[in-house]
């Protein structure tokens, strides 16, 4: 579900720069995203996509239950892509590491096995039976 646009947390207006949206309803990409937020200094909002303002992000639903997503006005990026794109943009310490990650070779071999995790997240540690479904299964749980 949406936040409102009352919501504080999803005026994207308010806050110039880059956003990185994940599935805040999966608790193994809440622990990630976590895990980002006190370790990996950025410039990025790292958000639920639930919280987010997609429209104001011109972001469709589908692309945010897909992957992870790096969101700025020129450039956008998707699953390990947009995670390579943060650490870069991170301490310096970090940055090599999203360095690697955008090489070409090991693009290609990232997005196999960002998929990989990404079908099996609630297998994961701190993943839960939510984490499999898609969103519109998840929404009627709810009701």
């Amino acid at each position: 579900m949406r936040a409102s646009q009352h919501d504080p947390a999803s005026r994207q207006g308010d806050a110039p720069g880059p956003v990185f949206l994940f599935d805040g309803d999966c608790a193994f990409c809440t622990n990630c995203a976590r895990f980002l937020k006190r370790r990996v200094r950025t410039e990025a909002r790292v958000l639920p996509w639930q919280w987010a303002d997609l429209d104001a992000l011109g972001v469709e639903q589908s692309e945010a239950e897909a992957a992870v997503l790096w969101v700025e006005p020129h450039l956008r990026r998707a699953g390990p892509d947009a995670v390579a794109v943060l650490l870069r943009r991170a301490q310096w310490y970090w940055k090599p590491f999203g360095g690697v990650l955008s090489l070409t070779p090991v693009s290609w071999l990232a997005w196999p096995v960002y998929r990989l995790i990404a079908r099996n997240r609630h297998r994961l540690p701190g993943g839960t039976a939510a984490c499999s479904l898609p969103q519109s299964e998840r929404d009627r749980l709810g009701e």
